[in-house]
């Protein structure tokens, strides 16, 4: 069995502590030396890089079932419990086909005239030439909006608490990846009450959405009543309010978190790019008119979708995918012990020049034309397989729409001195913030 390559590290540690200052930087710099199969060692977690399309395609797809979540999804069960995110088997796919019907297209011109109707509130609320954080506006705006379209409710009153809570989490979840965490959340240390403060905070949310439902009864239509309903008609061996919070709160967190990024990153390139920035604008002019934007409007808004397509591309917000193997796993000459964890990053591969030309460079348009030689898995935002995001295409409604209704009457500008940089841990976010002005804009003729 040939060894796949990758670095010495330190005794004990490996490369831990050059891992956790960049992980997605750290990645790159791997992949870049040592190529698509790389040996990471982790403390006492085996770690095997893969950064080719086709192994890619052979963990998420072809041979899922040699494969089950990562350590990181089985220690976010910490803060998720059992939800889709992080149940496996039998149990999964039951929630999935369950949670499946919030997702039909059937429903998504009516979750679209939520998104643009709530964008249009927020929008017009801001002052031109007034610095703002962009990234805790559109945090505020997704939150809202999988409230309203999933749980039929407003949350505008808790937004600012339900930011920070999640902030406190984040920033907090990666103690407990650590080597011995298990035995770290049992102690009584400030970040690890902080912690559980914090999750307590969206668990008072999650558990008032489910009460006021029940008090309310009958189907309101959304992602609560079905969840509802099914223990319901199954009785007791129905879904507790336990596991009813677990899929709720995935969904809440997983449905805000993920576009809210991608949103401050697609405003960041923007502003760094006018010549694509002005092709957006155009678009929205000649398709808009100065109306908002309808679910009706997507076919027409393709720059649109494709400026989202790209930042999706450079900061994809799941920025590593991983699995851990079963069983010993060939990839090419190379044999991935059982038990170790497979690490994919969709960071790294959508930066690989191989399938990429440019990869640095901003380029909507690349999205409107055809690459046949691409493989499938160079580009996987999503995730892949029978684990794929359950709200890939409300993402993509969302995403599109909301850039849509807040580029037709806005220019985002960088605040003069603001840091921009990658902070990769549940997510790939901006590490301090995006501080951007706005400046009106006028329907082009």
């Amino acid at each position: 069995m040939v060894k796949a390559p990758g670095p010495k590290g330190h005794l004990l540690v490996g490369v831990l502590p050059e891992f956790r200052k960049d992980p997605a930087g750290f990645l790159e710099t791997m992949a870049r030396e040592y190529g698509d199969v790389v040996y990471i060692p982790l403390g006492r977690q085996h770690i095997y890089y893969l950064g080719h399309p086709d192994a890619i395609r052979d963990v998420l797809v072809t041979h899922q079932n040699k494969f089950k979540k990562s350590r990181m999804l089985e220690r976010a069960r910490v803060l998720l419990g059992d939800g889709l995110l992080t149940s496996e088997g039998e149990h999964h796919r039951r929630q999935r086909r369950l949670v499946q019907p919030a997702f039909h297209r059937d429903r998504l011109a009516g979750y679209g005239a939520v998104m643009v109707e709530r964008t249009a509130v927020v929008r017009d609320q801001w002052q031109p030439g007034q610095p703002f954080d962009v990234l805790q506006e559109m945090m505020r705006l997704t939150l809202a909006i999988v409230a309203k379209t999933l749980f039929s409710t407003d949350v505008d009153s808790e937004a600012d608490d339900i930011h920070a809570a999640l902030t406190e989490v984040f920033g907090l979840f990666e103690i407990i990846l650590m080597p011995f965490s298990e035995i770290l959340e049992k102690l009584p240390l400030p970040s690890v009450r902080r912690f559980k403060r914090a999750r307590q905070r969206l668990d008072e949310t999650i558990y008032r959405l489910i009460a006021e439902r029940r008090a309310q009864g009958g189907d309101a239509g959304d992602l609560l009543s079905m969840l509802l309903l099914a223990q319901d008609e199954e009785g007791s061996g129905g879904m507790t309010d336990k596991q009813v919070r677990d899929e709720a709160l995935t969904l809440f967190l997983a449905g805000h978190e993920t576009t809210a990024n991608a949103l401050t990153w697609a405003w960041y390139l923007l502003s760094q790019n006018p010549e694509a920035e002005a092709t957006f604008h155009a678009e929205l002019d000649r398709v808009l008119g100065g109306r908002l934007p309808s679910f009706e409007d997507l076919p027409q808004l393709r720059y649109t979708e494709s400026i989202f397509a790209e930042t999706l591309r450079t900061f994809p917000p799941a920025w590593g995918i991983g699995r851990r193997a079963l069983e010993d796993f060939p990839v090419g000459e190379f044999v991935i012990p059982a038990r170790s964890v497979v690490l994919m990053s969709p960071y790294v591969v959508h930066r690989d020049p191989r399938w990429f030309p440019d990869p640095t460079s901003f380029r909507p348009e690349r999205w409107l034309e055809e690459h046949p030689t691409r493989p499938k898995f160079a580009y996987f935002p999503f995730g892949g397989g029978a684990r794929v995001c359950i709200g890939e295409r409300f993402a993509w409604m969302e995403g599109t729409l909301l850039l849509a209704a807040i580029g037709q009457r806005w220019r985002l500008r960088l605040e003069r001195g603001h840091r921009v940089e990658t902070h990769a841990r549940i997510t790939l976010r901006p590490k301090y913030g995006m501080r951007m002005i706005a400046d009106r804009r006028e329907l082009s003729r």
